[in-house]
């Protein structure tokens, strides 16, 4: 009997603009490029990344501010962290991948799409958006960095709480739990630079419609934070194929298997 022995995952670091960017490397064939959300880091991807590098490479990268990379200044654009991608990329001579994108991790994506349209073969974005933060969203960014400057570690354990569909609080408590503990590593700077690095992003909705690559949406009916029938209006006229989950904003977790069988789905014909 043959044994299929799994993908080591190779951790690096590469510096750009003096500092520190963390990434991991694993299996062989067409790359997809994994990038967390807002208060996450590379850790999110797994659970996912042994079935995904039997055919393919994983380059999972920790985005300014979060997990293993450090903070570039006091604002992290969507552009900053697009730029510090595109220099692992370049590092590791790939010249064209598909991107997967969790929240924040979507726009930085759109970023990067923006300014290498020719460097992607597919973009998914998950419980993510390409419009910018409206009036109502900008305030709560605003408020947000308030709280975070009274009590990151409260603001933390409070934020990552509210991005559950409530009943799944309980189900997932440990989860929950461990992901609290990584955040709260997370730097004062990295996660204000964050926010207000969100607040400012540019509606990149045209990407949607004028791109070639492959495109597709992960949305959740309860999330929390993401308005379902806004993401549905998003995809309406484009080639983007829209996939609906019942729950909340972490899909990650709350997803897991129908997740993994959506990401295996998106790669098998580019």
């Amino acid at each position: 009997m043959i044994l299929s022995l799994p993908n080591i995952i190779h951790k690096m670091n590469i510096e750009y603009k003096g500092v520190n960017i963390f990434y991991t490397d694993s299996g062989k064939g067409h790359t997809m490029v994994l990038l967390h959300g807002f208060l996450e880091n590379s850790n999110i991807w797994s659970p996912f990344v042994q079935d995904l590098s039997k055919k393919n490479r994983i380059v999972c990268i920790d985005l300014l501010g979060h997990g293993k990379t450090e903070c570039l200044g006091y604002v992290h654009t969507m552009e900053q962290m697009a730029e510090c991608v595109e220099a692992v990329l370049k590092h590791l001579r790939i010249r064209r991948s598909t991107f997967i994108g969790h929240s924040m991790g979507g726009y930085v994506a759109l970023a990067f799409a923006e300014q290498n349209p020719d460097a992607l073969k597919g973009l998914c974005l998950m419980n993510s958006t390409a419009s910018a933060d409206n009036a109502e969203k900008k305030r709560n960014r605003d408020r947000a960095i308030l709280a975070v400057k009274q009590s990151h570690k409260t603001f933390i354990r409070i934020a990552i709480n509210n991005l559950f569909r409530p009943k799944n609080r309980k189900l997932f408590k440990s989860d929950i739990k461990k992901l609290i503990t990584e955040a709260q590593e997370t730097p004062l700077q990295g996660i204000i630079a964050a926010l207000e690095g969100m607040k400012i992003r540019q509606d990149r909705e045209a990407l949607l419609h004028f791109t070639p690559f492959k495109k597709m949406m992960i949305a959740s009916r309860k999330d929390p934070v993401l308005n379902i029938e806004n993401l549905r209006a998003q995809t309406q006229g484009t080639a983007v194929k829209l996939v609906e989950f019942p729950d909340g904003h972490m899909s990650f977790i709350e997803n897991k298997e129908e997740l993994s069988y959506t990401f295996m789905h998106f790669i098998e014909n580019l």
